[in-house]
């Protein structure tokens, strides 16, 4: 028995030395980002910002990969199913959070196969309207859904996900009825918002950002508790609804399994860019907070997260795209 625990001992001291070892090496070769959405919406901007400092920094190349599609089901399971080595990585929103609560039934476990790294960033979305559209205020919406009920639609990048959800906290709060489009994405989305096919458009500032920029989309309001320092001069729903906020986050987490060491270094590094002044400047001109949260933290935030939306799915008894 004796002999036995020497040998346990040894082995376990050998094994945290090799994983000492591999973090003290990561990244050896490349890194891929795997985004479960289209190209070109916030979590791709983000990411590409994200991976091009960390190839700055490490030398290695980062690979965005985007997987769209079943509300980030599909990109979300191949990450889990990846080797556990910290060179795949999965970026996450609050879809990320959402989707327990929403689907009886998973391809994968969030909380078992999935290791938390970091919070990018926190936002609020952004309600958006064509700059032809006749309101201007969270009042003239109202007014103009109550005195055409079941007229006004609004679009989102899927059932369920974070836009939809904040858009029906929106209806209860007012007591109004419109009707929901939902797209395979937010590209597609804004596309159809700026063509005045659909009425409003519930989004991430980080993608509404640049269209309300370039004159393409009008913001009436935001979804957080208090304004935005990069967009101070929309007003909150909440400031019309008081009581309302519905924010949104986007993250980073690895399969479970990836050696803590490594986690950790992938952690203090991404935590690290968002807080450059270059970063968090371009986070907060659209519209988003940099956080860059410890793995510890993060984790606690997503339980949280998940327990908060799972409430609100099963209030407004949403249900998932068929």
């Amino acid at each position: 028995m004796k002999r036995f625990c020497i040998f346990a001992i040894a082995l376990a001291a050998l094994t945290t030395a090799a994983y000492s070892q591999d973090a003290v090496n990561y990244p050896s070769r490349p890194i891929r980002m795997i985004v479960p959405f289209a190209p070109g919406g916030g979590l791709d901007i983000s990411t590409r910002l994200i991976g091009q400092k960390l190839t700055e920094k490490w030398g290695q190349n980062v690979v965005v990969d985007s997987r769209p599609g079943a509300a980030t089901i599909i990109g979300t399971e191949i990450a889990s199913r990846a080797s556990p080595d910290g060179y795949t990585v999965l970026m996450i929103t609050t879809t990320f959070a959402i989707n327990p609560g929403l689907y009886t039934k998973l391809p994968y476990d969030p909380g078992r196969d999935f290791t938390p790294v970091t919070q990018l960033n926190s936002q609020p979305n952004v309600v958006v309207v064509p700059p032809s559209f006749a309101g201007n205020s969270v009042k003239d919406l109202i007014a103009l859904a109550k005195a055409k009920p079941g007229e006004l639609t609004f679009a989102s990048p899927g059932a369920g996900s974070a836009p939809h959800l904040a858009a029906e906290m929106f209806q209860r709060a007012a007591g109004i009825s419109m009707i929901h489009v939902p797209y395979k994405g937010i590209p597609p989305a804004v596309t159809d918002v700026i063509g005045g096919r659909v009425t409003m458009l519930f989004t991430t500032t980080i993608s509404a950002a640049p269209h309300i920029k370039a004159g393409k989309l009008r913001a009436v309001a935001i979804t957080s508790a208090k304004r935005q320092s990069g967009m101070p001069d929309i007003p909150t729903i909440g400031e019309t609804l008081p009581g309302y906020r519905a924010g949104a986050f986007q993250g980073m987490v690895v399969p479970a399994g990836v050696p803590q060491a490594i986690v950790n270094k992938l952690s203090a590094e991404v935590a690290r860019i968002v807080r450059l002044p270059d970063v968090a400047e371009r986070f907060q001109l659209d519209g988003a907070e940099p956080v860059g949260s410890t793995p510890k933290e993060f984790a606690a935030f997503l339980k949280a997260e998940m327990q908060k939306w799972s409430k609100v799915v099963k209030d407004a008894g949403v249900k998932p795209e068929q």
